[in-house]
């Protein structure tokens, strides 16, 4: 529910504009050799002595093949599954999927060469999705990863950093989630992040803060300019900080259709809490509802002709109920209901409801605790999964990519103790994570 202010990180005065990949890494705390040191990619050396050319001239490294086999291959999208399955994982890509017959001439060409990972008894499972999180340095990436989220889509970020993260799959497979950055939050005060790019610096005069219109669109061609592949920005304050008040109105639906316009394809997401809030970035043509506590049932029914994602971010507004501040344990008790019942509304009346964490940094939730929770409030375990899985996927565009195994799709995959179909808490039972063909977990 964005607890945290994201605008108060310093960028350090030696980041050059041009490194992306270099601001990132000075503000996670290490310099671009190391970061090449570390990812096990190309001589740490030669990525320093190119950090500042016009591209870097080695081509990336494709992880080695890995099968998996063994495991009951779930997919999200049909229910089915394949009993003592073969998952083949090659370049990045599924190669093939299914019984051992159906994957036997692929397991074969690999004799020899590929990885074996034994699932025998447990469950197999496309990487899942978190559809709102805050990543801002490589030991977020990594917590991240470790929850079972091979994909993500940024909730926003201080510097951009978020984008740099994006770009890291490629080039270094398993050192960040695949992620739809989102850049700068849209928001009235960015403070310090107007030091992001110095095309921000006329926005520093405004002396009401980005409010207008033509400021909202100018921000947020900046984003996009930098590399944003989706907005976000907001209709209320945060829940999470207890001397504001997230029914208040920040943007109306004036305010927001200018931000939607500007961001055109790129689609955005919004952090919103009342029912005006909500209803105002519903009609402004928003991807998607973030939180949405106190959604009416005229804009459920809004939602649902003009397909409207909902985010509800479970686990960030519960929680609160347990916090040491009264304002917010108080605030946690009372949205709780609230925002179970929305889910079951919305879910009913045919919204699609995706999972999302927003988690902040390293303090990482587990996607499978979002899917557990979405559960808990109504949604069938396979509902819960394909908000963590397929939905996910199509509010990011990667319906033909990702939040399935099938010959072409990523080659992200995680391994459950139990059975997903009958319990969605199984997606908090993780033994193993693949990104990008990479193991980043095994608890096997």
């Amino acid at each position: 529910m964005c607890l945290h202010d994201h605008t108060s990180a310093v960028l350090p005065p030696t980041v050059p504009r041009r490194g992306i990949l270099a601001g990132a890494a000075a503000l996670a705390g290490i310099s671009v050799a190391s970061l090449a040191a570390q990812l096990g990619s190309a001589p740490a050396a030669r990525a320093a002595d190119n950090a500042s050319g016009p591209g870097y001239p080695a081509r990336p490294a494709s992880p080695p093949p890995m099968i998996i086999e063994g495991g009951t291959i779930v997919d999200p999208k049909t229910g089915n599954a394949v009993q003592d399955g073969v998952l083949v994982l090659e370049g990045g890509k599924v190669t093939a999927a299914g019984t051992r017959e159906e994957t036997r001439r692929a397991v074969a060409a690999l004799a020899g060469r590929a990885r074996i990972v034994d699932a025998s008894g447990r469950w197999v499972l496309p990487g899942l999705i978190d559809v709102h999180v805050h990543a801002n340095a490589l030991s977020d990436a990594r917590a991240i990863l470790q929850g079972g989220a091979t994909s993500v889509r940024s909730g926003s970020s201080s510097f951009y950093q978020d984008v740099a993260l994006a770009a890291l799959p490629a080039w270094a497979a398993g050192a960040s989630p695949r992620m739809s950055p989102a850049g700068l939050f849209i928001s009235p005060d960015l403070g310090d992040s107007l030091l992001a790019d110095p095309e921000l610096a006329p926005l520093a005069a405004l002396s009401g803060g980005v409010s207008e219109p033509t400021d909202l669109a100018y921000l947020t061609r900046v984003n996009l300019k930098r590399g944003a592949q989706v907005i976000k920005t907001r209709a209320n304050p945060r829940a999470g900080l207890a001397e504001q008040d997230p029914r208040e109105l920040v943007y109306n639906h004036d305010q927001l259709s200018a931000v939607v316009k500007a961001a055109g394809k790129a689609g955005v997401l919004c952090h919103a809490y009342s029912a005006e809030g909500i209803d105002g970035a519903v009609r402004a043509g928003v991807r998607s509802i973030e939180h949405g506590v106190f959604v009416s049932e005229e804009t459920i029914s809004r939602m649902a002709r003009s397909g409207t994602y909902f985010t509800p971010t479970l686990d960030a507004i519960t929680s609160m109920a347990g916090s040491s501040n009264p304002i917010l344990a108080a605030r946690g008790a009372e949205y709780t209901p609230i925002i179970k019942a929305a889910v079951r509304a919305a879910h009913e009346a045919g919204v699609t409801v995706v999972a999302g964490t927003d988690s902040f940094g390293s303090d990482v939730t587990p996607i499978g605790t979002e899917a557990r929770l979405l559960a808990e409030a109504g949604l069938s375990p396979l509902d819960a999964l394909r908000a963590a899985t397929v939905n996910a996927a199509a509010l990011l565009g990667w319906s033909e990519s990702a939040g399935r195994l099938v010959r072409g799709f990523f080659a992200d995959a995680i391994i459950v103790d139990s059975d997903p179909l009958n319990s969605a808490s199984a997606l908090e039972e993780i033994s193993v994570v693949v990104a990008q063909g990479v193991v980043i977990r095994n608890d096997l």
